[in-house]
């Protein structure tokens, strides 16, 4: 019956003739840069055609394929999960995207026509962690754009079999003056001395953060390894020559590192991961760009890295000339929950009696909100550090205490009990009931258990890749939320052996060097329903400068829950970023249901609303191109979260 639900669960686990450069050719043309419109990760768009009094007139101006299924496909391969999470860039009349293949894709901007293709032969047969992911490019605009020179303007590409490739945005062939012919090898010079990299234990699945002439590149690794955990360090190249300009590690590799206060020896030689595989941001005016870290590995077992693992789990501040720390902030101490900090920093101004500050919002997968000091991270509201359950797993070393601020609560909220089990029916309540009560549940934070622990939000939960949004007039940010608990388990290697057959969902992982094996699975029902109260995603806007919601929605429905009274409410698993436009229109797609959706963002009201080919597990982008406000899509689902495509579309007012 639940079919839909169920997959979305199991899913969690050409060059034309080179033309003269097309710049706005009105004075209300507006351009895309970065992957969240600018490399603040605003997802603001100046556009206000399309408003609350004509957005039901909506309808699409173009649709345009990626054409994944002419991709040749490896023989006797596992069959990947493929994430179109792209947000497409766009310049002089052009939209650049980036396929899960590894195509990169140059589309006319007001008709949807391709411009040029360019395949980066991306290796499909390696298992990566997690699939075929791609969530966009970057763009690097050359001093000398106005003219018609070769790599004037670079669109810069990763892969997830971690190359980095700059192409001319014109006719998309490679800037040969770039690396080697146009292409760096990201796994070179990253696996500690004597190490091998095995394939898909390195990645890169984000678009880069072009600032100034630096391409700053992080990486995803694999969090389930210790004493051979992959470094997951981040690197600056110059956009012109491809030269390393800096590295950064999170986690410090000598005494010597002035960033080595609070390791041990031993964890700074054998601990991977504090890598960076969300979007990045960052200031150029002052010379600063803005890390999302990652959990030190492996994810759920901390014993071979005491202490609070500064700069995992944080927001880290750079010189963007040079890599230089200039402050950390950690959301979360000593990680055991996978609660990496995966939603790109947000860069806004706060305001204090009556002047504006520089600030920074950080956010994570545990639903924490913090604002802080641009300059020196200092939290510009109270933070207070909690006592917080203790572990009773041998050789495990929790922190006692961990950060709460006011914005907390306010996401996610209650605390789940077995008396706030949900179920579709009397029998699957039961069910969940029962696993709630047999699980160790003592609220935030509680550290992973023999019995079993759930954590909530789980480890899809909270805000989390997609992002959030900000409206600089209005003050209000704008943060989708997933709502779906997890259960983590330790296993004692000897007890292996006599583990019962997989539930749903479930993930196992061998810890190499760790004395326990990890079972994590969605608390679901036999029918793939969570057991979580609903609304299981929701949309919600936060009055930043009041500590206040202003609105929550649910987001999104689940197609086979349609007939349901309470459908709306419900909510879906949702996966997918938010827009604001000046008009004060809230776009998001995200759900199973595969529908594109605009809301009021000064109440949350649904305006409108389209039913898509494919799920938009992506978020859209807006702009102004000869005189028409375009709101454009990728519609090519996630692994099992709404209908599998390869479509771009593109929504406008009716012309004249």
């Amino acid at each position: 019956m639940h079919a839909l639900f169920r997959a979305a669960i199991v899913g969690l686990l050409v060059a034309a003739c080179r033309p003269a450069p097309v710049l706005n050719d009105s004075a209300h043309d507006t351009v895309w840069t970065h992957h969240s419109g600018n490399a603040a990760a605003h997802r603001y768009s100046p556009a206000a055609q399309i408003s609350a009094s004509n957005v039901n007139r909506l309808a699409v101006a173009w649709m345009a394929r990626m054409h994944l299924d002419s991709k040749p496909r490896c023989e006797g391969c596992t069959p990947f999960r493929t994430r179109v999470e792209v947000t497409p860039l766009l310049w002089g009349g052009t939209l650049y995207l980036s396929s899960p293949y590894g195509s990169v894709i140059a589309l006319d901007a007001a008709t949807g026509a391709h411009r040029w293709v360019f395949e980066t032969g991306t290796i499909l047969d390696v298992p990566y962690l997690e699939g075929l992911t791609t969530r966009g490019v970057a763009l690097w605009v050359g001093p000398d754009s106005l003219s018609a020179a070769h790599c004037a303007v670079r669109v810069f590409a990763t892969t997830v079999d971690a190359r980095l490739f700059a192409l001319d945005a014109a006719d998309g062939t490679p800037c040969r003056d770039f690396g080697k012919e146009g292409v760096i090898a990201l796994t070179e010079g990253v696996a500690p001395s004597g190490a091998t990299l095995s394939p898909g234990h390195y990645s890169t699945t984000s678009p880069p953060l072009v600032l100034d002439s630096s391409v700053i590149v992080g990486s995803a690794v694999n969090g389930h390894l210790v004493r051979s955990g992959v470094p997951g360090v981040v690197r600056a190249f110059h956009a012109r020559s491809g030269e390393l300009r800096w590295t950064f590690d999170a986690v410090p590799r000598t005494e010597l590192d002035p960033n080595a206060s609070g390791w041990t020896r031993q964890a700074m030689r054998e601990t991977g991961g504090g890598n960076v595989w969300a979007p990045i941001a960052g200031d150029a005016e002052r010379d600063l760009v803005f890390l999302p870290t990652a959990s030190a590995s492996p994810n759920h077992w901390g014993g071979g890295r005491p202490g609070r693992n500064e700069r995992a789990n944080s927001v880290v501040a750079l010189r963007a000339s040079t890599g230089q720390l200039v402050w950390a902030f950690q959301l979360v101490h000593h990680d055991l929950w996978d609660y990496d900090v995966a939603t790109q920093p947000l860069l806004i101004e706060w305001l204090r009696g009556g002047d504006t500050l520089p600030a920074l919002v950080a956010m994570n997968k545990a639903g924490s909100v913090f604002a802080l000091d641009r300059l020196t991270g200092a939290p510009l509201h109270d933070v207070v550090e909690r006592t917080v359950p203790g572990s009773d797993v041998p050789g495990e070393m929790v922190s006692t205490t961990q950060p709460f601020s006011p914005f907390t609560p306010l996401l996610h909220g209650a605390k789940l009990t077995p008396d706030s089990a949900f179920g579709i029916n009397a029998e699957e309540r039961s069910f969940c009931r029962d696993w709630l009560t047999s699980t160790r549940t003592q609220g935030a934070f509680t550290p992973p258990s023999f019995e079993g622990t759930v954590v909530w939000p789980g480890v899809w939960g909270g805000p989390n890749w997609d992002g959030a949004a900000w409206d600089p007039k209005r003050r209000l940010l704008v943060v989708p939320v997933r709502r779906l608990a997890t259960v983590v388990q330790l296993v004692s290697r000897d007890s292996v052996r006599n583990l019962p057959t997989p539930l749903l969902g479930e993930q196992r992982f061998r810890y190499s060097g760790a004395p326990y094996f990890v079972r994590r699975m969605p608390l679901v029902a036999p029918s793939g329903i969570p057991c979580t109260p609903p609304p299981w995603s929701a949309l919600v806007a936060l009055d930043v400068d009041n500590s206040e919601v202003r609105w929550s929605r649910a987001l999104g429905t689940v197609p086979a829950l349609a007939d349901r009274a309470e459908a709306n409410q419900l909510g879906s698993l949702a996966f997918g970023g938010p827009l604001l436009t000046a008009s004060g229109l809230v776009f998001i797609a995200a759900s199973q249901d595969d529908h594109i959706r605009a809301f009021d963002l000064e109440n949350g009201n649904l305006l409108w609303e389209h039913q898509m080919p494919a799920g938009g597990q992506a978020a859209p982008l807006s702009y102004m191109l000869n005189g028409r406000q375009y709101v454009v899509i990728v519609a090519g689902g996630r692994g099992g979260i709404g209908t599998a495509g390869d479509f771009v579309i593109a929504f406008a007012l009716p012309e004249p």
